[in-house]
């Protein structure tokens, strides 16, 4: 253990009351728990990503100890959830990007899209801690969503999950480590093809590709969870380690994160008319998503009947 953790510092981690999340440890199986609960879109608002960075920040500063029962106990694995009902995430916050670009307001932009590269590099470096991190989804990742599970070591998927990245549809591109992420798991030039298409694809076709870990049956995406941990705990060490390694073999640096976003701000600016017609239609569309048009199970997937219309 690290002897010069704060623990007055960390006393109160899982403890501490969020408006945009919900966190939990697991003593047991030392698995630390952040649920997404966003009020509104289950998007990435400014709101939510704060909340992220303050209690992700809190855990990188103590190495990823706690303080539990006034034991001093080490977070094995890191899970990254939701609680919304069929969504893990909708991606960026698609109403802001209209206003931001319509003022042009460039310093906006940068901080929001840097607010969450800040979010996703410590989760690339296992927050400096040998812990493991998993993505659990169980809904729709689209967007932003989708980069946040890329992020982790392990991304657990149900059945009904569906994942992709519809920011071309809008005449750009997902810019907080798309590119970075999908090329470091399926080559550049598959990676190009999945951001160019726009396509939803569900969690048996990305199991396929080795992008999702392991499949679970819809409702048993925790249990799923704590059954990966069992096979594996023997083997912890090792394991970590060897994820470890991806940033070593196949790095990606903060400041590559920073340069394309800089891209991403850029590109947006320059965005027309008709490519915020598009964007805001489906902003209204996320809106009204939440607003009890949810699919019904045997149906298409919203996301991408959504996308499939909005691109006619």
């Amino acid at each position: 253990m690290n002897a010069s953790v704060d623990i007055a510092a960390i006393a109160g981690l899982f403890h501490r009351k969020y408006r945009q999340i919900e966190v939990r440890f697991d003593p047991e199986n030392a698995v630390a728990w952040t649920y997404m609960n966003p009020s509104g879109v289950p998007c990435f608002s400014l709101d939510l990503l704060n909340e992220l960075r303050a209690h992700d920040a809190a855990i990188e500063s103590s190495g990823g100890c706690l303080l539990h029962n006034g034991e001093l106990r080490q977070i094995r694995y890191y899970v990254a959830a939701s609680k919304v009902d069929n969504v893990f995430s909708l991606g960026g916050d698609l109403a802001l990007f209209v206003q931001l670009v319509q003022s042009q307001d460039r310093d906006s932009l940068m901080h929001y899209a840097k607010l969450c590269i800040d979010n996703m590099y410590p989760r690339l470096c296992g927050y400096n801690s040998p812990m493991t991190t998993i993505s659990l989804v169980q809904g729709e990742a689209l967007g932003g969503g989708f980069e946040i599970a890329l992020s982790s070591n392990v991304i657990i998927a149900e059945r009904r999950a569906r994942m992709g990245m519809p920011e071309i549809l809008f005449n750009l591109f997902p810019g907080m480590g798309a590119y970075s992420l999908l090329s470091r798991r399926v080559g550049m030039k598959r990676a190009e093809e999945m951001i160019l298409s726009g396509r939803v694809y569900s969690a048996e076709e990305l199991h396929g590709m080795g992008i999702v870990d392991l499949l679970a049956e819809d409702g048993r995406g925790e249990t799923a969870v704590l059954e990966f941990i069992e096979r594996h705990d023997r083997h912890r060490n090792g394991m970590q380690a060897m994820f470890s390694c991806r940033q070593h073999s196949h790095p990606i640096s903060y400041q590559e994160l920073l340069n394309i976003t800089h891209l991403w701000v850029e590109a947006a600016l320059r965005l027309e008319d008709k490519d915020l017609k598009m964007m805001s239609r489906l902003a209204r569309s996320q809106i009204r998503r939440i607003g009890g048009n949810a699919p019904v199970e045997g149906q298409a997937d919203w996301a991408s009947e959504k996308i499939r219309q909005l691109a006619m």
